[in-house]
């Protein structure tokens, strides 16, 4: 755990200098427009937001000022900190997530378990049926849809917006109903397999109902490749819901990643990139670590 501790830090920061030189040795600039700035106030520019000078001096000023957590400020949005806009954006966003992470694996497992423990039944191929229909449906399609049934025919929840409970609902079922379905094919071929193995037979030849066998011996190994696909499916979903954020107007921290992109907002995107890859170690390393409590077999 301290060897894949200690290099968290390594891999942080090859993510930021890959990040920093790609945007910095991308054709054009954070202030070029149609109209051409005078070199005296894009001098001051450059400056102020510390891009003048070599790029490796650029650099290293940059790695001082992450250091000390100041993400510099956004290049396009005048006067606003990374720090702020992320500090503004990102709970909408954490909160949308965590939501739609919740829903994925409820929904995922109980229908992936659902489908393992009928093989060869009517009850499967519907549950397959189900699952490949919403993995086939992109999130701008599945979206409208949703609104569509619950907004405007049935009139059960709000077209859109932010704020209350019943706002959260539609965003999160959009967000998340893809990935349940990944969730649940995962899980319906890791169990089948897992039925078949030894220690189940054993258990079944004590008695126990079919149940038991299934939800407190075979899930428990089952699980494992939900599991390892969990960690970058938390970080994905807690950073990348843009459409979803898009389609229902919710000011989250999608918007901003992806005009900081067409913005040429290099900040910006960098904080972005950081808080993701951030997010994206740490939950590949709790994963890592369930493994053992899952199955005592794996040791390393």
């Amino acid at each position: 755990m301290l060897r894949r501790l200690a290099s968290l830090p390594v891999v942080l920061v090859c993510v930021v200098t890959i990040t920093f030189f790609l945007i910095r040795l991308s054709p054009g600039g954070p202030f070029d427009s149609e109209r051409k700035l005078p070199a005296a106030i894009e001098k001051q520019l450059l400056a102020k937001y510390k891009l003048d000078g070599p790029i490796v001096t650029q650099y290293t000023s940059y790695l001082k000022d992450l250091l000390h957590g100041d993400l510099r400020l956004s290049t396009k949005y005048r006067n606003r900190s990374v720090n702020e806009i992320l500090a503004q954006t990102l709970p909408v966003t954490l909160t949308l997530g965590v939501t739609a992470l919740l829903i994925a694996i409820t929904i995922g497992i109980w229908l992936g378990a659902f489908a393992a423990a009928r093989p060869g039944t009517l009850a499967e191929f519907g549950a397959l049926a189900v699952m490949l229909l919403a993995i086939s449906l992109p999130s701008f399609v599945l979206g409208p849809l949703l609104i569509l049934i619950f907004s405007i025919k049935l009139a059960w929840l709000p077209v859109g917006g932010w704020g209350t409970p019943a706002q959260l609902l539609l965003p999160s079922l959009t967000l998340a109903l893809p990935y349940a379905a990944v969730i649940a094919r995962l899980l319906h071929d890791s169990l089948r397999e897992t039925l078949l193995e030894d220690f189940v037979r054993t258990a079944r030849a004590k008695g126990l109902s079919e149940r038991v066998v299934v939800y407190r011996h075979a899930l428990r190994v089952a699980i494992l490749p939900v599991v390892s696909y969990l960690g970058p499916l938390t970080a994905n979903l807690l950073t990348g819901s843009i459409v979803v954020e898009t389609i229902f107007h919710i000011p989250g921290a999608g918007g901003f990643f992806v005009n900081s992109i067409l913005n040429r907002d290099g900040f910006l995107l960098g904080g972005v990139v950081i808080v993701y890859c951030v997010l994206l170690m740490l939950f590949n390393l709790l994963v890592d670590l369930s493994y053992r409590f899952l199955d005592r077999r794996i040791r390393a």
